[in-house]
């Protein structure tokens, strides 16, 4: 019987430093890299946006839309302190004249960020609508392309009776009917004869 016969594995192509090739090679590389990282950072902004609108979505009462107020403290006092006790266990832990850690940081910079974010104007979902609150309910709480759909207003914390109207929404029972056509006068022409 004969030996079998083995193809030799394919040796890998060694290309000059300063050739063409090498260069069309390393662009290669660098574009990947790069759709790559902003693949990587389109999921975490997605999952961000659809743990926001998760825990608005599980704040609306079981029937009927909340109030302005009710809004604010909603944000105000559930969903700025929601990292409060990760924070408070951070800091207990830590021994007396240790720097803080990574984590309580990072906790820091987000709840700062945040309630700068809540004092300038924070985008939140209309949820004092009610058309708007129909829809959001119907949500499957997974895909946050949906909530391009909804009307969106801006709430500040220095003026909790006012808001603005930051997007309108894009589902068409949120949409007004263009008045436009509607005040138009229709002319009539008549004849002389008549």
């Amino acid at each position: 019987m004969a030996p079998a016969i083995t193809k030799s594995a394919k040796k890998e192509k060694v290309f000059h430093p300063s050739s063409r090739k090498a260069g069309q090679l390393a662009r290669k590389a660098l574009r990947k890299g790069k759709v790559g990282n902003l693949s990587s950072e389109r999921h975490k902004k997605h999952n961000s946006l659809v743990d926001q609108y998760g825990f608005f979505y599980h704040a609306l009462p079981e029937e009927g839309e909340l109030t302005l107020e009710e809004l604010h403290h909603i944000v105000k006092d559930i969903w700025l302190t929601r990292f409060d006790d990760d924070l408070e266990s951070e800091r207990s832990a830590r021994r007396k004249g240790r720097p803080k850690s990574t984590k309580e940081t990072k906790l820091e910079e987000l709840k700062l960020r945040e309630a700068e974010v809540y004092r300038t104007g924070m985008e939140v979902i209309d949820l004092t609508h009610p058309a708007t609150v129909t829809l959001f309910r119907r949500w499957d709480q997974k895909e946050a392309a949906y909530t391009h759909l909804l009307r969106f207003i801006r709430i500040f914390s220095d003026n909790p009776s006012h808001f603005v109207m930051s997007r309108p929404g894009k589902h068409f029972s949120l949409v007004e009917p263009d008045t436009k056509e509607d005040d138009a006068m229709e002319i009539v022409e008549q004849h002389p004869d008549a």
